[in-house]
């Protein structure tokens, strides 16, 4: 099995290009973007791939109840707003509070990244990025919140592009031991390289 920091990475691959679809749409705005057909359903089916894939991590990757459990959870709700915009943009579904399965996703994915880490923020690198994680994704929640409110804002929808972005930087960093800001729990092992 692969270290956990390399499931992360493949993960942070796939946001980063799910993030950059979502800045991309923003910039050129969402009539530009569906001209395309096959653009509507491209993040949209990242994020259900996303989502799929994180159920082999469930099963193989997971070391207790409590992980096992908040990778579930993260399934679910990856695959949920994922679905929920391949239904959008096929026109499937058009009432527009369907768009709110996407700050919910959000939500529920900080908090379980936030729930399962159990050590302090500076225990290991690996803590600080589950939890600056959860936190990125809990405030990302809100922006994804205001955007069915405000579907023309670029900025907003700018914002959640650039919140995925982020949280793949976040996830590139991880080691599963190493110190962060120079400080490394005695209690964590024995740092990598």
């Amino acid at each position: 099995m692969p270290p956990p920091e390399h499931v992360h990475w493949w993960f942070a691959t796939g946001l980063l290009l799910l993030g950059l679809c979502m800045l991309a749409r923003a910039i050129v705005g969402a009539d530009v973007w569906d001209r395309r057909r096959w653009r509507r359903y491209l993040w949209p089916g990242l994020l259900f791939a996303l989502g799929i894939a994180l159920w082999p991590v469930t099963v193989f990757f997971t070391s207790s109840t409590m992980h096992t459990i908040a990778h579930a959870v993260w399934a679910q709700v990856t695959m949920l707003a994922g679905a929920v915009g391949l239904a959008l943009a096929a026109g499937k579904l058009r009432h527009p509070l369907w768009s709110l399965t996407m700050p919910l996703a959000l939500a529920v994915s900080g908090a379980a990244f936030l729930v399962h880490e159990q050590n302090g923020w500076l225990f290991s690198r690996s803590a600080f990025v589950h939890h600056m994680s959860g936190w990125v994704l809990l405030g990302s929640s809100l922006v994804a919140l205001a955007l069915p409110f405000r579907p023309r804002s670029a900025a907003l929808a700018a914002a959640l592009g650039l919140t995925f972005v982020v949280l793949a930087v976040v996830l590139y960093a991880d080691r599963d031991v190493a110190p962060v800001f120079g400080h490394l729990s005695p209690e964590a092992g024995v740092p990598h390289r």
